[in-house]
């Protein structure tokens, strides 16, 4: 986005004469505004704009933007409360939700890395990427199910394994030291040393210490301590929900993928943050690699496997990863998937079961929950369960209201007279 667009959008959305009043009449306007976190502000805001901390931002954004400025400049930035609370699907997970204002310092930082990571990752590290993702890493593993099993006549083997605790025990004194390492070889900017500034703030802030709980105690009830950041180990652990930890965590591992890629030389293998996968001919060789991973785990990263998540198969029985059933000539979905669906049409159907019309709302969500799940089994062999689950699970009343479009991929509300 370029400084001319960043203006125009700026006077669309708050006039000048709005923007005037929300500065204090002692405080000067700013000549030049920092054109950097001015992009971090709009790429933050991206499906997060009705949310209050954002709303809140951005009644008052030049001056928050340009205070944002000053407290980095100087030195003298201070990460905010977090917000913590407890997420059931698709598994129970802790999540800390930062406060507007620093999301957009995490973009900041992120978009003057992640150019640089770009070139140092390996292609099968598949989380919170550009060009990247869930169906990439789906589809890597597909295929390289498929080489395995031709290079030994359709006797390939996969192994997955997770590694224990991940995101609480990500030692922050390992991770900067790296960071710090890697930043000094490779960024070559004249601010060099406020990205490491920056860097420094964020991986030794401990939201757990200062933050606002939303929800109750019991909500917590039921998550393993090595799950949870108010037990991490000290000095160790990143919060679930910020798009640093996220990339931070890839380049945490980034040592171990290479030491699998490389030393074990490992040709087929694929990671996302915690889960990852081996493929090879041998099913002994791919058990004897186990307390090699172990120890460069243990040793170079302080982390550890999962002692209950291994999961050695041969390849025609295929494997479940990242929301699939991935076998060697066919994509499934997932049970968890399935089942996730099978109960949202359930929901569905019950809303017939209320006396007054349906809203708007409504209508629209019943339109938008049904599309959502169809959009993503539509990447997977999945029309046999799509035809299912619209022409039979779903209530025949809905049926009469709803057009299916595309064979089973998307559905849309008649209009009046049943024309669609």
């Amino acid at each position: 986005m370029n400084i001319d667009r960043i203006f125009q959008e700026t006077d669309r959305v708050f006039p000048r004469e709005f923007r005037k009043k929300n500065l204090k009449e002692d405080e000067p306007r700013p000549p030049d505004l920092p054109l950097e976190l001015f992009e971090a502000y709009y790429s933050c805001r991206k499906n997060k704009r009705n949310s209050r901390s954002a709303l809140d931002f951005e009644n008052r954004f030049e001056r928050e933007i340009w205070q944002l400025h000053k407290e980095l400049v100087s030195r003298t930035y201070q990460p905010g409360k977090c917000i913590a609370f407890i997420v059931e699907e698709p598994v129970k997970r802790e999540v800390f939700a930062s406060c507007f204002r620093d999301r957009v310092v995490h973009h900041w930082l992120i978009d003057r890395l992640n150019p640089l990571f770009e070139k140092l990752f390996i292609p099968d590290s598949y989380a919170c990427r550009p060009n990247k993702g869930n169906l990439y890493g789906i589809r890597r593993v597909a295929s390289g199910m498929r080489t395995v099993s031709k290079i030994a006549e359709w006797d390939g083997y996969v192994l997955k394994l997770d590694i224990r605790g991940f995101f609480m025990h990500i030692n922050r004194n390992i991770l900067y030291q790296k960071l710090e390492s890697f930043i000094r070889s490779s960024y070559h900017r004249p601010d060099i040393d406020l990205v490491l500034y920056v860097t420094h703030k964020i991986v030794y802030h401990q939201p757990a210490s200062n933050c606002n709980i939303r929800g109750s105690r019991s909500d917590w009830n039921g998550l393993p301590r090595d799950k949870s950041l108010f037990y991490a180990p000290k000095d160790c652990g990143l919060p679930i929900g910020n798009l640093s930890s996220q990339v931070f965590a890839n380049f945490y591992l980034h040592a171990f993928d290479k030491f699998v890629t490389e030393e074990l030389q490992v040709s087929h293998y694929g990671r996302y943050v915690d889960d990852f996968v081996l493929l090879h001919p041998d099913a002994a060789y791919l058990n004897s690699l186990v307390p090699q991973i172990e120890q460069f785990l243990r040793g170079e990263l302080a982390l550890t496997l999962h002692p209950k998540k291994r999961y050695m198969q041969h390849v025609r029985k295929g494997v479940t990863f990242l929301g699939a059933k991935i076998n060697p000539g066919r994509i499934e979905a997932a049970v968890r998937i399935k089942t996730q669906f099978y109960g949202a049409i359930h929901r569905i159907n019950a809303l017939l079961n209320q006396k007054k019309p349906l809203s708007k709302i409504q209508r629209l969500y019943v339109a938008c929950c049904i599309n959502s799940y169809l959009g993503l089994l539509r990447w997977y062999s999945t029309h046999r369960l799509r035809k299912k689950l619209l022409m039979q699970v779903l209530d025949s009343e809905w049926r009469e209201q709803l057009s299916v479009r595309n064979r089973f991929r998307k559905v849309r509300f008649r209009k009046k007279g049943g024309r669609t």
